[in-house]
């Protein structure tokens, strides 16, 4: 790590002590989103210091290794999806536990790598918990852009959502049937296809 790094690492994590948030902190501990250090800093401050920064790979390496949930948010707001190897992304869900984190990752970085659609489908298959849902939001994400499944990965996707929907806990269900709409949302012939697979779920 270079001395830069180090000193932009070190501002970044004082900052958020100036911005702590104990109230919001104690919230997400109630609702189960267990961090070695939380700041309660919100989002949307999170995203005014991401543009401060802009796209830089190696603070984003750096800040990510931090056991800190506003580093971690913040390492995938400034993380450049062109820079972002398979490799990492691995890494990142390893050292990751929690759903808050995933979400952020799906949303700000990986629906613009173009490993995305592999990515999704293999998550979904996993049967981790946090990989399930990331896949998920992975293929809304994808869904949403107008980009859409050959026959072989609607197949996949739609019997994997089945199995999900019948047998996941409420977090993956969730995800999947969220998955499902932006689907729908993609033409008519979507909508059909999908109403007619899961038509014994009685869900659309």
């Amino acid at each position: 790590m270079t001395d830069d790094i180090k000193e932009k690492l070190k501002e970044i994590k004082q900052s958020f002590r100036l911005m702590m948030n104990g109230a919001a902190s104690q919230s997400m501990r109630n609702k189960g989103l267990a961090y070695k250090l939380n700041w309660g800093v919100p989002v949307t401050a999170l995203k005014v210091k991401a543009r401060d920064y802009g796209k830089d790979y190696d603070l984003a390496i750096a800040l990510y290794k931090e056991d800190v949930r506003e580093c971690k948010i913040l390492a995938t707001m400034i993380m450049p999806p062109e820079r972002m190897p398979r490799e990492v992304t691995d890494v990142w869900m390893e050292q990751n536990d929690s759903q808050e984190i995933v979400e952020q990752m799906v949303l700000n970085v990986l629906q613009y790598v173009d490993y995305a659609p592999a990515l999704a489908y293999e998550w979904i298959a996993n049967d981790r918990q946090l990989y399930k849902i990331g896949g998920y939001h992975l293929l809304s994400r994808i869904f949403m852009r107008g980009d859409t499944p050959d026959e072989r990965g609607i197949n996949e996707y739609l019997d994997q959502a089945d199995s999900d929907l019948q047998d996941a806990d409420s977090a993956v269900k969730h995800a999947a049937y969220n998955s499902v709409l932006r689907f729908c949302d993609l033409g008519d012939d979507y909508e059909t296809i999908a109403t007619k697979a899961l038509a014994h779920l009685g869900i659309l």
